[in-house]
């Protein structure tokens, strides 16, 4: 079944057509890893692993590389600022590795936690500092490239077209550009390549222009050339990268090898949070560890983002999270159903419930006419292991971890429940192991399972 895409280079959607049909070739942004991500930044990993899995379902093998900043990414989209990595250096008083390790680790955990699917290739800029240097040279040696008394630029004007993903005409825009940035910069729209270091710049390394560090865009551009080759499938990230960041990987491609990167370029919207932006001035700028502290399993707001097209705005409320916890417990509960039903199905009704999810999934990604059909599986008034095995294959796609037990809120367990765990827990402090399995075989009785953890116990029902 053929699958289509919104190419955000053609402003169409598009039959996907890989380079190789063995293999499909991904790029993703990853984070700049000098602070937490955010559910908004977490939508667009989302999204990323609904692609993945939509060419695996569709019978692809993947290549997907994602970097992982940690290092160039100035404060400003822009060449002006501090280094972001620099900067929460500073404020958390430890070193840019140090900082970059914790982050690094708390996404990896977020992504788990979401079911986000590691890519193949994971990539740090700082690994790759020689190769982001070769590309700098190459840039350099073809004319594209010039060096200041601060800088290597990126010369735009060399280009046949620069805004081709974005639109952006430097005719109509230069008027009103910033020309005081950089006087020694030939044209506004000019970026940074390489940056000369102050002497007391933290990260920096020695290069032909001096000890110097990368600028914010070149690592993708190097580290995508380096495991993709010079033009691979498909290209993503969150839509506020379209005017900056890749609108300069697309000029570094084509100023290196005269090439465009990437075939298909898909980007994800922004996310509202109560109809307004997400910031931290606001106190909104919610991570994944704030839905669990409120109770909420964090795959229900992965459930949350298919309520929505990738391509539009999303408003994130505690409402909706609300909502969308007892959809997915109404989801668990009703493959559980399907389980021990022995109702027969016709492989032909079997059939059409694959073939619409199938077709949805591969119009874009239209999660939510495929969310539809499962509700329809759901809704079906027999029960059977048939349609409990076709949940689970749209839960490859999914990934809502339908077959697990459904964790349940404290308030929502009967307190004759709770009080036995509590009974239980101190029995395990007191060593009492025999009576803390008379009372786990108490509450098994009553419909429960409890798990112990770092916390004390967690319970679901069985």
């Amino acid at each position: 079944m053929d699958i289509y895409f919104y190419n955000t280079l053609t402003k169409t959607k598009e039959k996907f057509i890989p380079i190789n049909q063995e293999e499909v070739t991904m790029y993703s942004c990853g984070p700049t890893v000098y602070k937490d991500a955010t559910i908004g930044n977490m939508r667009t990993n989302i999204m990323n692993d609904l692609i993945r899995r939509v060419l695996k379902y569709n019978g692809y093998k993947l290549k997907h590389a994602m970097n992982i900043t940690d290092v160039g990414h100035l404060v400003s989209d822009g060449d002006e600022g501090e280094d972001k990595m620099v900067k929460s250096s500073k404020e958390m008083h430890k070193t840019p590795t140090e900082i970059a390790e914790y982050y690094t680790k708390l996404f990896f955990q977020d992504l788990e936690k979401l079911n986000i699917e590691t890519p193949e290739i994971v990539c740090k800029a700082t690994a790759h500092i020689q190769e982001m240097i070769n590309y700098v040279q190459k840039l350099v040696d073809n004319g594209y490239a010039y060096v200041t008394s601060t800088a290597v630029y990126f010369d735009v004007s060399k280009l046949d077209e620069y805004g081709i993903l974005s639109g952006i005409k430097l005719d109509e825009q230069k008027a009103g550009a910033r020309v005081d940035v950089d006087e020694e910069k030939r044209n506004p729209y000019d970026f940074a390549l390489w940056i000369k270091a102050p002497e007391n710049h933290i990260m920096k390394w020695e290069s032909p222009w001096g000890l110097s560090y990368p600028g914010w865009h070149i690592e993708c551009s190097a580290m995508g050339q380096k495991y993709l080759g010079e033009v691979f499938d498909i290209h993503t990230g969150g839509i506020d990268l379209i005017p900056t960041h890749h609108e300069n990987e697309i000029a570094q491609s084509k100023g290196a090898c005269g090439k465009i990167p990437a075939r298909y370029w898909i980007h994800g919207e922004f996310m509202l949070i109560n109809g307004g932006k997400m910031s931290k001035s606001l106190n909104n700028a919610y991570l994944v560890k704030d839905l669990e502290e409120k109770g909420y399993d964090p795959l229900t707001y992965r459930l949350f983002t298919y309520s929505s097209s990738y391509r539009t705005k999303i408003n994130f409320t505690w409402e909706a999270m609300e909502a969308n916890q007892k959809a997915l417990e109404k989801l668990r509960q009703g493959y559980k159903s399907n389980l021990e039903g022995n109702d027969n199905i016709e492989d032909e009704e079997i059939s059409k419930y694959e073939d619409k999810f199938h077709k949805a999934i591969n119009d874009d990604f239209n999660m939510p006419l495929a969310m539809s059909v499962v509700w329809d599986v759901i809704k079906n008034q027999k029960k059977s292991k048939k349609l409990a095995e076709l949940l689970l294959k749209f839960d490859t796609v999914l990934a809502l971890k339908i077959d697990k037990p459904f964790a349940q809120k404290e308030s929502d367990i009967p307190n004759e429940v709770i009080e036995l765990a509590e009974k239980r827990k101190a029995a395990r402090k007191e060593k009492n192991w025999q009576e803390s399995d008379r009372l786990r075989d108490e509450i098994a009785n009553k419909g429960y399972v409890i798990k112990d953890s770092k916390e004390g116990y967690e319970l679901a029902k069985k």
